[in-house]
């Protein structure tokens, strides 16, 4: 039986715009298409709940129509919530810049900080001691859910794999949030920016800075778009796990896709190399398709993966 996964982190509202460039400062530019959806942690929780993998959303949700459009996004997923809606604020949004190959984002958070020490007594009342919990660096980075958040993750019990995408805005948490939760993590998951924004080191040059911040029986994987993944599973030496050649035409969501796979294809009990490179095939499927959760189904990927002997690998799980 599949493990649960549970986002200690943000499902917000994403206002994704496709531009064929960013505008030049106090310039404009007229966007080629875009639309209005559930976002943020979001995606990793629909790449494995098709998957097969139960999903929970243990994060806050508003009563407005923000908090409305990620309920209803996370109700059609099978997702459950674990927080009720919190009265008088609505969830936050993003607004997401897609143009050829890069996205930037810019984001304005709502109810996300108004987490507190009730919410997470009834996060931790909620997880099972197997969980597969992924903690995401926006929750971390804000001032009052930061800190909490990090006691949470820290005071895991063993049984539980806690996983940490530490995201852009990872060089703004302050050491004394990010450091308990280091120490917990079994896997980081984060792409190259973020290796270099923690590190100072660039591509598989960053696994060893990256291994050094973390205990000994931790994992880190460092996704590279195109290029696949570098692995460093406890006990093995680094690898590159190289990508899937697709014709990409929307990489927003691709990261969440690769974590949301990756943690779901471990908790089926595919060995970290082979969940990684399911995830490279996931995370491809993902980009050769528009819109921001289009993280593929097992039958998906399978089709995808074709005769590749990983396919069957991932058969004999279900």
């Amino acid at each position: 039986m599949s493990r649960r996964l549970v986002l200690l982190g943000n499902v917000i509202a994403d206002l994704v715009l496709d531009v064929p460039a960013l505008p030049e400062r106090g310039g404009d530019v007229v966007a080629t298409g875009g639309g209005l959806t559930a976002g943020g942690g979001f995606n990793t929780l629909v790449a494995a709940r098709r998957l097969g993998t139960p999903a929970l959303y243990a994060g806050p949700h508003g009563t407005g129509p923000y908090g409305d459009l990620v309920r209803a996004a996370l109700d059609r997923e099978d997702v459950t919530t674990v927080l009720p809606a919190h009265p008088g604020t609505d969830t936050g949004f993003t607004v997401a810049l897609v143009e050829p190959g890069e996205r930037s984002f810019v984001t304005r958070f709502g109810v996300e900080d108004l987490l507190d020490a009730g919410d997470t007594a009834r996060i931790a009342a909620a997880l099972r001691p197997d969980d597969l919990v992924i903690l995401s660096g926006y929750a971390l980075a804000l001032p009052t859910a930061g800190p909490l958040l990090a006691a949470l993750a820290a005071g895991l019990p063993a049984g539980t794999l806690l996983a940490l995408d530490p995201g852009p805005l990872v060089d703004t948490i302050p050491d004394a949030v990010l450091a308990p939760v280091l120490a917990r993590t079994d896997w980081l998951s984060c792409n190259a920016r973020e290796a270099a924004l923690l590190t100072g080191a660039h591509g598989e040059a960053a696994l060893p800075a990256l291994r050094a911040r973390l205990r000994p029986e931790a994992g880190v994987l460092v996704r590279a778009d195109k290029d696949g993944c570098f692995l460093a599973a406890p006990g093995e030496e680094p690898r590159h796990l190289p990508g899937f050649r697709v014709d990409a035409v929307d990489s927003n969501g691709a990261g969440d896709a690769h974590v949301g796979a990756f943690l779901a294809l471990l908790g089926r009990g595919l060995p970290a190399p082979e969940a990684a490179r399911a995830a490279n095939a996931a995370a491809a499927y993902a980009v050769a398709r528009r819109g921001p959760a289009t993280a593929p189904t097992t039958a998906e990927l399978l089709a995808f993966l074709g005769p590749d002997p990983l396919a069957e690998r991932l058969t004999a799980t279900v």
